[in-house]
Formats: C-alpha cells, sequence, structure tokens
C-alpha cells in the first residue's frame, strides 16, 4: 500500500466518553487529537493509524486494511496496546502521562493528559544561537529523570528528539511520543517498519534491533543536546559510518560552552555504543559531576581518531 494521508476524525466525534475537538497533529504511524473528557477536561488523544498499512477516506470511522496487511496491523495494533498499558503504569512529572487506552473502529486510542507549552524543538527556532549552557544542562538533567523512569520499566523510547520535548511554561521538560517504543518482541513476529529520525537516531537503530538499548535512547539525547546548540540535527548516523564528517561538540564550540557539557555530547554521541554512556544515571552523574567518558583499551577512542582525521584534511 503507498503512503497516503490518512483523513481524521471529525470534530464533535465520540470516542466512548470522550468528545474530539480538532486533529492536533497528523504523522506516518497515528493521528494525535485534541478532546474533553466527561468532566469538560482537555484531553489529548492518540489514534493507532500507520498510513502505510490502513486507509481511512474522507466521511468514514473505521480504517480499511488490505488482507495483506491484516497481519501487520493487528500486530502494530497489539504493540500499541501493551505500550500504552506499560505506560500507564509510570507517574512522573518528566514524562507525558497516559489516563486510558482502548479499543474502538477496528483500532486503538491512547487518551494522554493535555500539556500547554511548545516543543523544544519551536524554543530551538526560535533562540537559535542563544541556547545557554544553563538551560540545557537544566532541561536535559530533569528530562533524563523521566527517562531513568521509562528505563526502569523496561520501556525505551527510541524517537527522542528536540520535537517529542514538550517545555512547560516555567521550561520543565516533558517527554512525549512514545509512538516508536517497543518492549522486547519475539523475533518470529511480523515487523512493522522500523520508526526512527535520522540525525537523532542511534546507530542501533539502522542495524539489528538486539543492539537497542537504553545507550540508543542516550545517544539521541546527545543528538538533541547538540542540536539545541547548532539549531540542526547532526549528521545522520548512518551517513557517519560512511563519511562521517560531524565536528565534534569540543571543536565546534570550543571557548562558547564548556568543556564538560561539550565532551559530554560528544560521548553520547558515540557510533559505537559500548562507549557511550550506558546507563541514564551514569549521563546524569556526568552531568553534575567530573566524569571521564571511558577509553577503549586497545587504542584511542573514536573522538580522538576522528579529531585526528579532521585536523589532517584540513590542513
Amino acid at each position: 500500500m503507498a503512503q497516503q494521508a490518512n483523513h481524521a476524525l471529525p470534530a464533535g466525534h465520540m470516542l466512548e466518553e470522550y468528545t474530539i475537538t480538532r486533529q492536533l497533529s497528523l504523522g506516518g504511524f497515528s493521528i494525535v487529537y485534541l478532546a474533553t473528557d466527561g468532566e469538560g477536561n482537555r484531553v489529548a488523544i492518540k489514534e493507532y493509524l500507520p498510513n502505510s498499512l490502513a486507509l481511512r477516506g474522507d466521511g468514514e470511522i473505521k480504517p480499511q486494511i488490505t488482507a495483506d496487511h491484516q497481519s501487520a496491523f493487528r500486530y502494530g495494533m497489539k504493540c500499541f496496546f501493551e505500550e500504552g498499558r506499560a505506560l500507564a503504569r509510570l507517574s512522573h512529572p518528566n514524562v507525558i502521562r497516559v489516563l486510558n487506552f482502548f479499543r474502538a473502529n477496528d483500532t486503538v486510542y491512547m487518551v494522554m493528559e493535555y500539556e500547554r507549552g511548545r516543543t523544544l524543538q519551536e524554543f530551538i527556532q526560535t533562540h537559535r544561537g542563544e541556547v545557554t549552557e544553563r538551560f540545557i544542562r537544566g532541561v536535559f538533567t530533569r528530562l533524563l529523570n523521566g527517562l531513568r523512569e521509562v528505563h526502569s520499566h523496561k520501556l525505551l523510547h527510541l524517537d527522542i528528539k528536540p520535537s517529542n520535548v514538550y517545555l512547560r511554561a516555567d521550561n520543565t521538560p516533558v517527554l512525549i511520543d512514545f509512538g516508536a517504543a517497543r518492549q522486547t518482541l519475539s523475533a518470529d513476529q511480523p515487523m512493522l517498519k522500523p520508526m526512527y529520525t535520522p540525525g537523532f537516531a542511534s546507530p542501533e537503530h539502522y542495524g539489528a534491533r538486539k543492539d537497542l538499548g537504553p545507550w540508543s535512547d542516550i545517544y539521541s539525547v546527545g543528538a538533541s543536546m547538540y542540536a539545541c546548540i547548532a539549531g540542526s540535527a547532526p549528521q545522520a548516523a548512518n551517513e557517519r559510518y560512511t563519511k562521517d564528517t560531524l565536528v565534534p561538540a569540543m571543536m565546534r564550540w570550543e571557548g562558547e560552552y564548556s568543556d564538560r557539557l561539550l565532551e559530554i555530547i560528544d560521548w553520547c554521541l558515540n557510533l559505537n555504543h559500548f562507549y557511550r554512556p550506558q546507563s541514564v544515571f551514569a549521563l546524569q552523574k556526568a552531568l553534575v559531576e567530573t566524569v571521564t567518558p571511558p577509553t577503549p583499551k586497545e587504542g584511542p577512542n573514536w573522538l580522538n581518531r576522528f579529531v585526528d582525521k579532521y585536523k589532517k584534511a584540513n590542513r
């Protein structure tokens, strides 16, 4: 089935006790609506509707899924439902709160708290070149509190990027959109198309699923911190394997930010996941203390090799 844009449910449509107000966003995997519950409280409702597997035309309510895509659609729906079940057990100020999840219209819906504010991506675009170290440390230290809670429940986010970090009015960060999150799944199940964002996705996103781990989310955190300073995403990880042109933060912004912060960003962006922080706790500790990133025993680490190569190429 070719990629297409699915039509959203109309304003006023009832989903159990919720009334849809309007569409908030439309992506390749889902549609998010603003709605009100039975007491008039605003909520956000995420509808599982991958446009590569299902099609809903204008004026229709239920999606149309061809026989060839039924198995993948049902498997994705099961993952989405289990994701909602897992996230509903989380209660943390830096993670979006899932209030309810249910099946309807031959698909699945996830009801979340509606947060007011703006995304980190919007903040970066507004303050391009002016994002301070204090802001970066403050936002990401708190965001990592939420990510620790996610990892403690054996979940990965797998799509951390500035547009998936919401900032409340006081700049408290909230991790949103777990559309790519998956629990450990058996290898004999039909696989959905991988979901990731180039520039923020780790090298493991492009390879075998068995290599994904907390370090994969940590790469994305490092890429997001890099983007805060650069104003745009770093070079995609798969491209870096072919020809690495990403200028390390330590070289690009030397003297503009503390060496410690720039070292941490480069540490997170190591292509070899063994040489990144292996846990959110290790990264948090590095943000507030002086911790030396590990160096491989067999030779200079990736950053040193890149710096040497970069200097030779620019002589």
